[in-house]
């Protein structure tokens, strides 16, 4: 596998679509995006002699921005019949592309319980309630009620979107046998 290669299947194991900068660093040498003026992505993971436990720094969107750790944990004989790469665990939320890094994500996770959102959702129950009764004693719906739940909705979809979306290693490793980080790896250089 190249580093261009793996920059795709993080970027797949991540959500993100390949729309930023890269770079990996590794021993001082900084392989990724033409505009960063470092060294070219093609290179076979193999040709870097990376021993057990060695970790390199993968950077993305360097205005945000994203720093992963890899790290070399073992090597395996690839077993035949098993398609690679494989994603092996995973965890937690992966964040939205251009949330404005670690900072941003975590604000906005936490823009999830603001007041705002807790007059949304009583809003939202208030409406339930109300078109309940109304259904039962056979009064009009107000299309002003509507469009102001309508707005509320509108703002807690917004605002679920910022929680990331759940890492699901099986959506992964059905994505990563269908080559789509083969796609990903050339968005950017």
């Amino acid at each position: 596998m190249m580093l261009r290669e793996l920059h795709g299947v993080i970027q797949l194991a991540m959500g993100w679509e390949g729309i930023h900068l890269f770079q990996f660093t590794l021993r001082a040498r900084r392989f990724g995006s033409l505009e960063l003026a470092a060294r070219s992505p093609d290179v076979a993971l193999s040709e870097l002699r990376l021993r057990q436990g060695a970790r390199f720094r993968y950077e993305y969107d360097l205005n945000g921005p994203w720093q992963h750790e890899v790290r070399l944990e073992s090597r395996h004989e690839a077993d035949r019949g098993t398609i690679y790469p494989i994603c092996l665990d995973g965890d937690g939320s992966c964040p939205p592309e251009d949330c404005g890094g670690v900072n941003g994500f975590l604000a906005r996770r936490e823009a999830w319980t603001m007041p705002e959102v807790s007059c949304d959702l009583m809003a939202l129950a208030d409406f339930v309630d109300q078109l309940a009764l109304k259904r039962s004693t056979g009064g009009p719906i107000d299309a002003e009620e509507v469009d102001e739940i309508r707005e509320a909705l509108e703002r807690l979809e917004v605002r679920h979107g910022w929680q990331g979306k759940p890492f699901s290693r099986k959506d992964v490793n059905e994505r990563l046998s269908k080559t789509e980080y083969l796609n990903l790896m050339h968005q950017q250089w």
